[in-house]
């Protein structure tokens, strides 16, 4: 688990092609010796797809692989030798959550439609793929690129973010040209919540004895 707030930003140093999919060496901020190192097998969010590492290189750099599957469903197709990267390693049991709670598997790709200076802040649009946008509502959590945001507006498909200062200097998201695809995660709590519904709504006779049972309403007395 994640918690979208992006800890360091690293460097590709080059992007492999390894069978259907490809590997990337990474650059980045992160220990690899000393206090709490990274370590093999730690899983890391890059723009916010979670992959595992496979091997360090000293000082400073660290190898992932990545398959078919995210190449199709993510932006990591477009990485390119040169570019930066939001990285965050995985949560601590103890550690404080900032963001919200992220998975790192990327739902979809949005697109972005407009990014605006607003005096020291900046606004973005993004075009959601429609299978997703019922899950983004006002005042709720979005994960765009691995950052941990809050929707301000929703237009149909369409959403707006708003990105403070800091956020704007240790991330790429004010980077995005018109059209570019960015990561996107939407709420956990939202995909559970349509899937609660899902299976009331299946279940024969609606609220049944069974279910009220099963939720811990006690039948004794009758």
């Amino acid at each position: 688990m994640f918690s979208g707030i992006v800890a360091d930003l690293g460097h590709i140093m080059s992007v492999t092609p390894r069978g259907n999919g490809c590997t990337l060496e990474i650059r980045t901020g992160f220990p690899l010796a000393g206090d709490d190192p990274l370590a093999l097998g730690d899983s890391i969010a890059h723009n916010g797809i979670c992959l595992t590492v496979e091997r360090l290189v000293l000082p400073d750099r660290f190898i992932v692989a990545a398959g078919k599957e995210t190449l199709d469903c993510t932006t990591l197709g477009t990485f390119r030798a040169g570019g930066r990267i939001h990285l965050e390693r995985a949560l601590q049991v103890n550690a404080r959550l900032d963001g919200h709670m992220v998975s790192g598997h990327v739902d979809g790709v949005g697109a972005v439609v407009s990014t605006e200076r607003m005096q020291e802040s900046f606004v973005l649009w993004i075009d959601a793929p429609a299978n997703l946008a019922r899950y983004i509502a006002k005042k709720g959590s979005i994960t765009v690129d691995g950052v941990s945001l809050t929707v301000n507006e929703v237009s149909g498909t369409r959403f707006r973010v708003n990105i403070v200062p800091f956020t704007a200097e240790h991330t790429t998201l004010c980077e995005h040209a018109a059209g570019e695809g960015v990561n996107l995660e939407v709420d956990l709590i939202a995909r559970y919540l349509e899937r609660m519904l899902e299976v009331d709504k299946s279940a024969a006779g609606g609220m049944t004895r069974q279910r009220l049972e099963a939720l811990g309403f006690s039948s004794e007395g009758e």
